[in-house]
């Protein structure tokens, strides 16, 4: 009997930039992504489906079991909190880096060795309570959704911990990179009941994405 493989994954750079590993694996979709409406994507391989969620709910999907394998940014792994999973292949896709930033106007006179007690604007609670935590500096973590850039400028806190790319948005808005707390990419990971169950077609499917990233 022909197993089922379901793949998570979200919308955006990470799905764009996964289309060329997975048809390295034969896998398809049927539908344009950019334009379905379908939350569960049919693909050239009947027995294989698509499930297309937000970025931060991979994790999630993949330890229950909702989804055998998904593809999802080191970011998100990072925050996330829980087992049940494996992480198998760094796709060098979808790189960044996280960082810590703030007003140009702090970093010219800022000694990042005296730093004792910061208010943090950032969705990843986890990763910057830990990391300021292992360097013993207290904080405050104000948890935000959206345009981090805004809080130090508003007052709302000293510093951000955010994700950064080209370093454009953080220039344009007069912050500047000062801690680097680690690199980003996107990695395939996979269900640990699905390893063993679905041994077989997990093994080919990430043979096929491995020689993919070469």
């Amino acid at each position: 009997m022909l197993q089922t493989l379901t793949i998570a994954l979200s919308k955006g750079r990470i799905f764009k930039e996964s289309l060329p590993l997975l048809k390295a694996a034969d896998i398809v979709p049927v539908d344009d992504p950019d334009t379905s409406r379908k939350l569960i994507l049919d693909t050239n391989q009947t027995n294989i489906k698509l499930v297309i969620i937000r970025a931060a709910d991979v994790p999630t999907y993949v330890r229950f079991g909702a989804a055998d394998l998904g593809i999802v940014g080191k970011d998100v792994l990072m925050e996330f909190e829980g087992d049940g999973l494996y992480e198998l292949v760094d796709l060098k896709i979808a790189r960044c880096r996280m960082m810590v930033a703030e007003p140009e106007t702090l970093a010219k006179n800022d000694d990042l060795g005296r730093w004792s007690r910061l208010r943090i604007a950032t969705k990843y609670v986890n990763i910057a309570r830990r990391f300021f935590s292992a360097k013993g500096i207290q904080t405050e973590i104000i948890k935000l959704y959206g345009s981090m850039e805004l809080a130090p400028l508003a007052g709302l806190s000293d510093r951000i911990v955010d994700l950064v790319d080209t370093g454009n948005t953080l220039r344009a808005n007069k912050l500047v990179e000062v801690e680097h707390i680690a690199d980003i990419s996107s990695r395939l990971v996979a269900n640990t009941a699905s390893m063993r169950m679905k041994h077989q077609i997990v093994k080919d499917v990430v043979k096929q994405i491995e020689q993919a990233v070469g």
